[in-house]
Protein backbone atom coordinates (compact mmCIF):
# COMPACT_ATOMS: atom_id res chain seq x y z
CA UNK A 1 0.00 0.00 0.00
CA UNK A 2 1.37 3.78 -0.80
CA UNK A 3 1.80 5.41 1.77
CA UNK A 4 -0.57 7.99 0.69
CA UNK A 5 -3.57 5.47 1.02
CA UNK A 6 -1.97 3.96 4.21
CA UNK A 7 -2.34 7.75 5.67
CA UNK A 8 -6.16 7.54 4.24
CA UNK A 9 -6.61 4.03 5.73
CA UNK A 10 -5.91 5.84 8.89
CA UNK A 11 -7.94 8.96 8.39
CA UNK A 12 -11.26 6.92 8.02
CA UNK A 13 -11.16 7.24 12.11
CA UNK A 14 -11.67 11.25 11.70
CA UNK A 15 -14.74 10.53 9.63
CA UNK A 16 -17.37 10.87 12.20
CA UNK A 17 -15.64 13.91 14.26
CA UNK A 18 -14.90 15.87 11.07
CA UNK A 19 -18.39 15.32 10.29
CA UNK A 20 -19.71 16.30 13.43
CA UNK A 21 -17.40 19.34 13.24
CA UNK A 22 -17.79 21.02 9.74
CA UNK A 23 -21.51 20.34 9.81
CA UNK A 24 -21.79 22.14 13.07
CA UNK A 25 -19.73 25.41 11.55
CA UNK A 26 -21.52 25.19 8.64
CA UNK A 27 -25.45 24.85 10.28
CA UNK A 28 -23.94 28.21 12.88
CA UNK A 29 -22.73 30.12 10.30
CA UNK A 30 -25.59 29.75 7.57
CA UNK A 31 -28.85 31.85 7.42
CA UNK A 32 -31.48 30.55 9.83
CA UNK A 33 -34.47 27.96 9.24
CA UNK A 34 -34.80 25.74 6.65
CA UNK A 35 -34.85 27.82 3.54
CA UNK A 36 -31.87 29.70 4.84
CA UNK A 37 -30.01 26.75 5.17
CA UNK A 38 -31.26 25.70 1.36
CA UNK A 39 -29.85 28.99 0.66
CA UNK A 40 -26.40 28.24 2.28
CA UNK A 41 -26.16 24.88 -0.10
CA UNK A 42 -27.40 26.99 -3.41
CA UNK A 43 -25.08 29.87 -2.46
CA UNK A 44 -22.27 27.98 -3.03
CA UNK A 45 -23.31 26.45 -6.96
CA UNK A 46 -25.14 29.43 -8.39
CA UNK A 47 -25.07 33.14 -8.88
CA UNK A 48 -28.96 33.47 -7.40
CA UNK A 49 -29.51 36.96 -8.88
CA UNK A 50 -33.67 37.33 -8.00
CA UNK A 51 -34.77 37.83 -11.89
CA UNK A 52 -33.44 34.69 -12.68
CA UNK A 53 -35.12 32.93 -10.12
CA UNK A 54 -38.37 31.25 -9.17
CA UNK A 55 -39.90 32.85 -5.85
CA UNK A 56 -42.65 32.21 -3.23
CA UNK A 57 -44.34 34.95 -2.85
CA UNK A 58 -41.40 37.75 -2.62
CA UNK A 59 -38.89 34.76 -1.00
CA UNK A 60 -36.60 33.83 -3.45
CA UNK A 61 -35.47 30.19 -4.12
CA UNK A 62 -32.30 28.83 -2.91
CA UNK A 63 -31.27 28.21 -6.44
CA UNK A 64 -31.80 30.07 -9.69
CA UNK A 65 -34.33 28.73 -12.21
CA UNK A 66 -31.58 27.48 -14.22
CA UNK A 67 -29.99 25.71 -10.99
CA UNK A 68 -33.54 24.46 -9.88
CA UNK A 69 -34.12 22.72 -13.30
CA UNK A 70 -30.27 20.98 -13.23
CA UNK A 71 -30.81 19.62 -10.01
CA UNK A 72 -34.57 18.66 -10.55
CA UNK A 73 -33.49 16.90 -13.37
CA UNK A 74 -30.59 15.31 -11.91
CA UNK A 75 -32.42 14.09 -8.67
CA UNK A 76 -35.18 12.69 -11.47
CA UNK A 77 -32.60 10.99 -12.81
CA UNK A 78 -30.70 9.58 -9.76
CA UNK A 79 -33.59 8.45 -8.27
CA UNK A 80 -34.86 6.79 -10.98
CA UNK A 81 -31.92 4.82 -11.65
CA UNK A 82 -32.01 3.55 -8.09
CA UNK A 83 -35.17 2.31 -8.24
CA UNK A 84 -34.90 1.00 -11.57
CA UNK A 85 -31.62 -0.02 -12.47
CA UNK A 86 -30.25 -1.05 -9.59
CA UNK A 87 -26.26 -1.98 -9.79
CA UNK A 88 -25.97 -1.44 -13.22
CA UNK A 89 -22.68 -0.06 -14.07
CA UNK A 90 -22.47 0.85 -18.21
CA UNK A 91 -23.40 4.43 -19.55
CA UNK A 92 -25.88 4.81 -21.94
CA UNK A 93 -25.85 3.36 -25.18
CA UNK A 94 -24.47 5.89 -28.17
CA UNK A 95 -28.34 6.51 -29.40
CA UNK A 96 -29.08 7.94 -25.99
CA UNK A 97 -25.86 9.45 -25.64
CA UNK A 98 -26.53 11.83 -28.94
CA UNK A 99 -29.83 12.71 -26.90
CA UNK A 100 -27.71 13.74 -24.08
CA UNK A 101 -25.22 15.64 -26.03
CA UNK A 102 -28.15 17.51 -27.39
CA UNK A 103 -29.31 18.30 -24.80
CA UNK A 104 -26.17 19.68 -23.00
CA UNK A 105 -25.70 21.61 -26.23
CA UNK A 106 -28.85 23.58 -25.74
CA UNK A 107 -27.79 24.32 -21.77
CA UNK A 108 -25.00 25.76 -22.70
CA UNK A 109 -26.07 28.08 -26.19
CA UNK A 110 -29.13 29.20 -23.70
CA UNK A 111 -26.38 29.85 -20.99
CA UNK A 112 -24.12 31.62 -23.20
CA UNK A 113 -27.21 33.76 -24.85
CA UNK A 114 -28.46 34.53 -21.12
CA UNK A 115 -25.31 35.24 -19.47
CA UNK A 116 -24.93 37.76 -22.97
CA UNK A 117 -28.16 39.16 -22.39
CA UNK A 118 -27.02 39.99 -18.49
CA UNK A 119 -23.99 41.75 -19.50
CA UNK A 120 -25.53 43.91 -22.00
CA UNK A 121 -28.22 44.61 -19.59
CA UNK A 122 -25.83 45.70 -17.01
CA UNK A 123 -23.27 47.68 -18.86
CA UNK A 124 -25.98 48.94 -21.96
CA UNK A 125 -23.35 49.19 -25.27
CA UNK A 126 -21.36 46.68 -24.01
CA UNK A 127 -20.59 44.02 -27.09
CA UNK A 128 -22.72 45.94 -30.06
CA UNK A 129 -20.68 43.08 -32.47
CA UNK A 130 -22.97 40.41 -30.55
CA UNK A 131 -26.01 39.44 -30.79
CA UNK A 132 -28.54 37.78 -28.80
CA UNK A 133 -29.98 35.33 -30.56
CA UNK A 134 -33.11 34.98 -28.72
CA UNK A 135 -34.95 37.09 -25.26
CA UNK A 136 -33.76 34.74 -22.43
CA UNK A 137 -36.84 33.69 -19.80
CA UNK A 138 -37.08 31.54 -17.00
CA UNK A 139 -39.08 28.62 -18.61
CA UNK A 140 -35.88 28.44 -21.30
CA UNK A 141 -33.25 28.14 -18.10
CA UNK A 142 -35.75 25.59 -16.84
CA UNK A 143 -35.93 23.14 -18.90
CA UNK A 144 -32.47 23.45 -20.54
CA UNK A 145 -31.30 23.08 -16.89
CA UNK A 146 -33.39 20.17 -16.63
CA UNK A 147 -31.46 18.56 -19.76
CA UNK A 148 -28.27 19.05 -18.42
CA UNK A 149 -29.58 17.19 -15.30
CA UNK A 150 -29.97 14.63 -16.78
CA UNK A 151 -27.36 14.27 -18.58
CA UNK A 152 -25.52 14.53 -15.05
CA UNK A 153 -27.55 11.81 -13.41
CA UNK A 154 -26.77 9.47 -16.59
CA UNK A 155 -23.53 9.54 -16.42
CA UNK A 156 -23.10 9.98 -12.44
CA UNK A 157 -25.31 6.74 -11.28
CA UNK A 158 -23.12 4.19 -13.53
CA UNK A 159 -19.69 5.61 -12.47
CA UNK A 160 -21.08 5.66 -9.15
CA UNK A 161 -22.15 1.84 -9.04
CA UNK A 162 -18.78 0.87 -10.81
CA UNK A 163 -16.93 2.53 -8.15
CA UNK A 164 -18.66 1.22 -5.29
CA UNK A 165 -20.11 -2.54 -6.43
CA UNK A 166 -17.92 -5.73 -6.30
CA UNK A 167 -21.70 -7.54 -8.02
CA UNK A 168 -22.66 -4.66 -10.30
CA UNK A 169 -24.58 -5.60 -13.29
CA UNK A 170 -22.31 -5.17 -16.81
CA UNK A 171 -26.00 -3.50 -18.43
CA UNK A 172 -26.93 0.31 -19.38
CA UNK A 173 -28.16 2.20 -16.11
CA UNK A 174 -30.44 3.43 -18.85
CA UNK A 175 -32.46 2.15 -21.75
CA UNK A 176 -34.59 3.96 -24.27
CA UNK A 177 -37.81 2.82 -21.57
CA UNK A 178 -36.44 4.18 -18.50
CA UNK A 179 -34.68 7.14 -20.43
CA UNK A 180 -38.21 8.17 -21.83
CA UNK A 181 -39.77 7.49 -18.89
CA UNK A 182 -37.34 10.06 -16.68
CA UNK A 183 -37.65 12.08 -19.32
CA UNK A 184 -41.07 12.05 -18.85
CA UNK A 185 -41.29 12.69 -15.31
CA UNK A 186 -38.74 15.83 -15.68
CA UNK A 187 -41.23 17.92 -18.03
CA UNK A 188 -44.19 17.32 -15.62
CA UNK A 189 -42.28 18.12 -12.90
CA UNK A 190 -41.06 21.65 -14.82
CA UNK A 191 -44.58 22.21 -15.58
CA UNK A 192 -45.29 22.07 -12.24
CA UNK A 193 -42.35 24.44 -11.26
CA UNK A 194 -44.13 27.26 -13.75
CA UNK A 195 -47.06 27.60 -12.31
CA UNK A 196 -45.29 28.75 -9.27
CA UNK A 197 -47.70 27.58 -7.06
CA UNK A 198 -46.25 27.40 -3.28
CA UNK A 199 -47.26 23.65 -2.76
CA UNK A 200 -44.98 22.98 -6.15
CA UNK A 201 -41.96 25.87 -5.23
CA UNK A 202 -41.84 24.64 -1.47
CA UNK A 203 -40.84 20.72 -2.14
CA UNK A 204 -39.13 22.05 -5.25
CA UNK A 205 -36.55 24.06 -3.17
CA UNK A 206 -35.17 21.48 -0.64
CA UNK A 207 -35.48 18.95 -3.09
CA UNK A 208 -33.07 21.30 -5.86
CA UNK A 209 -30.58 22.13 -2.76
CA UNK A 210 -30.86 18.52 -1.21
CA UNK A 211 -29.77 17.51 -4.86
CA UNK A 212 -26.49 19.80 -4.32
CA UNK A 213 -25.66 17.39 -1.53
CA UNK A 214 -26.41 14.39 -2.84
CA UNK A 215 -24.44 15.29 -6.32
CA UNK A 216 -21.40 16.31 -4.21
CA UNK A 217 -21.47 13.62 -1.63
CA UNK A 218 -21.62 10.77 -4.74
CA UNK A 219 -18.62 12.50 -6.52
CA UNK A 220 -16.87 12.40 -3.22
CA UNK A 221 -17.74 8.91 -2.15
CA UNK A 222 -16.13 7.85 -5.46
CA UNK A 223 -13.00 9.72 -4.39
CA UNK A 224 -13.08 8.73 -1.27
CA UNK A 225 -13.05 5.33 -2.12
CA UNK A 226 -10.23 5.60 -4.84
CA UNK A 227 -7.98 7.15 -1.90
CA UNK A 228 -8.23 4.44 0.30
CA UNK A 229 -8.22 2.11 -1.81
CA UNK A 230 -11.73 0.33 -1.54
CA UNK A 231 -13.09 1.18 -4.57
CA UNK A 232 -15.32 -1.16 -6.17
CA UNK A 233 -15.28 -4.25 -3.15
CA UNK A 234 -18.83 -3.63 -1.83
CA UNK A 235 -21.93 -5.67 -1.85
CA UNK A 236 -24.22 -4.47 0.55
CA UNK A 237 -25.57 -0.97 1.29
CA UNK A 238 -24.91 -0.96 5.00
CA UNK A 239 -21.19 -1.30 4.53
CA UNK A 240 -21.22 2.04 2.90
CA UNK A 241 -22.08 4.15 5.50
CA UNK A 242 -18.88 5.50 6.47
CA UNK A 243 -17.72 5.94 2.92
CA UNK A 244 -21.07 8.15 2.22
CA UNK A 245 -20.72 10.07 5.39
CA UNK A 246 -17.01 10.73 4.31
CA UNK A 247 -18.00 11.41 0.84
CA UNK A 248 -20.62 13.96 2.87
CA UNK A 249 -18.35 15.60 4.68
CA UNK A 250 -15.86 16.72 1.66
CA UNK A 251 -19.50 17.97 -0.19
CA UNK A 252 -19.48 20.39 3.32
CA UNK A 253 -16.02 21.33 3.29
CA UNK A 254 -16.52 22.38 -0.46
CA UNK A 255 -19.74 24.58 0.63
CA UNK A 256 -18.53 25.77 3.74
CA UNK A 257 -15.67 27.29 1.88
CA UNK A 258 -17.06 28.71 -1.19
CA UNK A 259 -20.31 29.97 1.45
CA UNK A 260 -17.10 31.72 3.44
CA UNK A 261 -15.30 33.22 0.96
CA UNK A 262 -18.30 34.69 -1.10
CA UNK A 263 -20.00 36.40 1.96
CA UNK A 264 -16.25 37.71 3.06
CA UNK A 265 -16.09 38.74 -0.70
CA UNK A 266 -19.79 40.40 -1.16
CA UNK A 267 -21.35 40.43 2.39
CA UNK A 268 -24.37 39.43 1.03
CA UNK A 269 -26.24 36.12 1.11
CA UNK A 270 -27.94 37.19 -1.97
CA UNK A 271 -26.97 37.12 -6.05
CA UNK A 272 -23.24 38.33 -6.49
CA UNK A 273 -22.69 42.05 -7.38
CA UNK A 274 -23.22 43.57 -10.58
CA UNK A 275 -21.55 46.40 -11.74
Amino acid sequence: MSTWKRLASYAKYLVIPAALIVITVWLLNTPPGLLGKADGIGYAVCHRIDERSFHIGDRQLPLCARCSGMYLGAMAGIIYQAIFSGRRQKFPPWSISVVLILFVAAFGIDGANSYLYLVKTVYPGALPQIPNIYIPNNALRLFTGSGMGLGLAAILYPAFCQSVWADAEDKPALDWKGFLTVVGITVIVDLLVLTESPIVLYPAAFISAGGVLVLLTMIYTMVWLMLIGQDGVFTRLRQLWLALLAGLTMAFIQILAIDLVRFWLTGTWGAIPMG
